[in-house]
């Protein structure tokens, strides 16, 4: 087993499934909601910003301050719009990914991992409950939880801190696994914890490795191999 590590925890979006597998199947959504989709995603990158200037800062109402932002650009009142983002995203998108299929083999890697007594965690930057199950890797976890939740998206330090402190493991302890630099390697290393990032098999074939990840990986079997060796 890969030395250091009680824990090991996963993003979810581009992680444990390809990316491309949402993308084509939000189209319409988009193509009906393209504004409301476009201020949501500057809601977004405002938010991150705000982090940058308050590293390690949180807002208690994370929900109704991502509102607000939201009715600023579209208008109408925050209590509304925060329905409207629950109505068309953390709910309307649940039937979106139950027709997603995930990376092959993440059952048989979460499984493995807590065989050989490692705890397991989620965390990923929407509410995991948008994705049901998880792919029936939910239940095998210790924790599972959404940044928001904590009050600041990756790679703030919060949600990860807020992770390493539900699952009871130090962050230097644990293994982030994830699919963004910024978000995920850079954000998870920040506090301490080891790495993987996905890499496209081609990629990883041509001798690319993801800067700062401690493992880059192309498929699940590798990198249960690579952790339990």
């Amino acid at each position: 087993m890969i030395s250091g590590i009680d824990a090991v925890a996963f993003d979810i979006d581009g992680t444990l499934y390809p990316n491309s597998a949402l993308y084509r199947r939000m189209i319409p959504f988009f193509l009906t909601n393209v504004r409301f989709m476009l201020a949501f995603g500057e809601v977004r990158r405002e938010i991150r910003r705000w982090q940058e200037a308050h590293p390690g800062e949180a807002h208690e109402d994370f929900f109704t301050w991502q509102a607000s932002l939201m009715a600023g650009r579209l208008g109408g009142p925050v209590e509304a719009m925060k329905t409207t983002i629950r109505e068309r995203i953390y709910e309307g998108w649940q039937p979106v990914f139950a027709k997603v299929r995930p990376f092959p083999h993440i059952h048989a890697c979460f499984t493995a991992f807590r065989d050989a007594g490692l705890k397991l965690g989620i965390l990923s930057d929407f509410l995991p409950s948008q994705k049901g199950s998880v792919w029936g890797v939910a239940p095998l976890c210790d924790v599972v939880m959404g940044s928001e939740e904590t009050g600041a998206l990756k790679p703030s330090p919060v949600p990860f801190l807020a992770l390493a402190d539900a699952l009871g493991v130090s962050p230097d302890r644990m293994l982030y696994v994830g699919n963004s630099v910024s978000s995920d390697v850079q954000g998870a290393s920040a506090v301490g914890m080891k790495t993987a990032c996905v890499v496209h098999p081609l990629a990883l074939t041509a001798g690319y490795r993801i800067p700062g990840a401690d493992i880059s990986f192309s498929s699940y079997r590798k990198l249960t191999r690579n952790v339990l060796k």
